[in-house]
């Protein structure tokens, strides 16, 4: 299947996009953003992608028991429909775009590497330049080739060297026109969820690794989302020195290439005298944020907000706004979370990922502008952030929750794959045009 740019934009019109009109920004005195700040909107492959076949997280979803609400399946049909995304995103008047290479369809078995989907994620890139926007590429999102997990996934301790032979051959054939690299997308969340989350939220997974080890006749089957305690603790350093080798064989290649990483961040704000705060701090994001010592800029995903006492995290506190989902709506949080990583890491900052989880979309167009307006008093005090890219451009596959969750700009019809977008939509991308809130 094949789309032109004539064709996304018809598809974008169709939708409404460009009809959408923004709520009046005028302020008194406007917030202006530093020339030549990033404004983008964010996917990852098999979350839009579809039929992602050969990858670790397509075994886990078919598996029985599985711990997926729902497959993949043709998810956002991106993987042909890519051209009507860049059109989306440049149509808001956003200069960025962030989306992640699928190694499970580069490489399909181990030293064994497609020169057709290199070509297929070249065009992509290619394909961001030629309408004007900057490509921010992922290299590993979560997912990760079958003999990759069947192999250990990430406790292997040959994954560094696995990954960074990735990397290298990725790197050779469509570095040129990338603008910035995130090695790892999240490598720390496994961790953070267990510290956020209550133990029954995460079990179950035993009966899915059994079964997933059965099926792919693997003395272990790790992958994320199903992985075990033992086996996350076991990844931080093996992902660490992957990340470092994954940077090396990319600036091999490009020296002059943008690399880093991003971590979920959350704001973390101690109550009481006896705050695990730096507790969760030291033991969450400190191994990375110092790896992230030595990178070109540190990738910031925020969502929410975390009250810590001494017993651990705290629930929202009483008549806090919540999503649809019931999480806190804390805009301020973004501004926390850079700050926080900032200071630790003493790198720039580039927002990878902030957006909430909801369906009532009014939620998100306020959201959106009170979040800047902090990332902007932020900046004022001396925090360098290279850009905001916001998650998601679509409601798209969010992983063991299947299609429930919305986060995007826009809507997709799961039949026709329509996209439509939202009024939130508009919000930023009035932000953009003007680069300043």
């Amino acid at each position: 299947m094949k789309i032109d740019r004539r064709d996304a934009l018809k598809s974008v019109v169709a939708t409404g996009a460009i009809a959408q009109v923004a709520p009046s920004l005028a302020q008194p005195v406007p917030r202006r953003f530093p020339q030549g700040f990033l404004w983008g909107a964010a996917t990852a492959g098999h979350q839009v992608e579809g039929n992602n076949t050969n990858s670790d997280t397509w075994a886990v979803e078919h598996l029985k028991p599985t711990s997926f609400a729902a497959p993949s399946g043709d998810a956002c049909d991106s993987f042909n429909r890519w051209p009507i995304d860049h059109e989306m995103v440049r149509s808001l008047g956003l200069n960025t775009y962030r989306f992640s290479l699928e190694w499970a369809r580069i490489e399909p078995a181990p030293g064994e590497f497609s020169v057709a989907m290199l070509d297929h994620y070249k065009a992509m890139i290619d394909g961001c330049r030629k309408v004007g926007l900057a490509p921010v590429v992922t290299f590993s999102h979560f997912t990760c080739p079958r003999w990759f997990a069947a192999m250990g996934g990430w406790t292997n301790p040959d994954a560094p060297q696995l990954f960074a032979r990735f990397c290298d051959r990725a790197a050779r054939h469509m570095a040129g026109n990338i603008h910035a690299v995130v090695t790892l997308n999240e490598p720390n969340l496994m961790r953070l969820l267990r510290f956020k989350l209550p133990p029954q939220a995460l079990a179950g997974k035993d009966a899915v690794r059994a079964a997933a080890a059965k099926a792919y006749d693997a003395p272990a089957f790790v992958a994320q989302f199903i992985e075990s305690v033992q086996q996350t603790d076991a990844m931080v350093p093996i992902m660490i020195e992957a990340h470092r080798q994954g940077k090396a064989a990319i600036k091999a290649v490009r020296t002059s290439l943008p690399v880093g990483m991003s971590l979920a961040i959350e704001d973390d704000q101690p109550v009481g005298a006896a705050s695990r705060c730096d507790e969760k701090r030291r033991y969450y994001y400190g191994p990375w944020l110092e790896a992230a010592r030595q990178d070109d800029f540190i990738g910031v995903q925020n969502y929410e907000r975390a009250r810590i006492d001494e017993r651990g995290q705290m629930p929202p506190p009483e008549g806090a706004e919540k999503t649809t989902r019931g999480t806190e709506i804390y805009p301020e949080s973004l501004a926390g979370a850079v700050t926080y990583a900032w200071k630790t890491a003493g790198v720039p900052v580039l927002v990878t990922e902030h957006g909430v989880g909801t369906s009532n979309d009014s939620q998100r167009a306020a959201f959106i502008p009170a979040a800047l307006r902090g990332l902007h008093a932020a900046m004022d005090k001396g925090v360098p952030v290279l850009g905001y890219i916001h998650w998601s451009l679509l409601d798209n596959f969010e992983w063991v929750f299947g299609y429930d969750p919305k986060f995007g700009l826009a809507s997709v019809d799961r039949t026709t794959f329509q996209r439509k977008f939202k009024p939130s939509a508009s919000v930023l991308g009035q932000i953009a045009k003007h680069n300043a809130i």
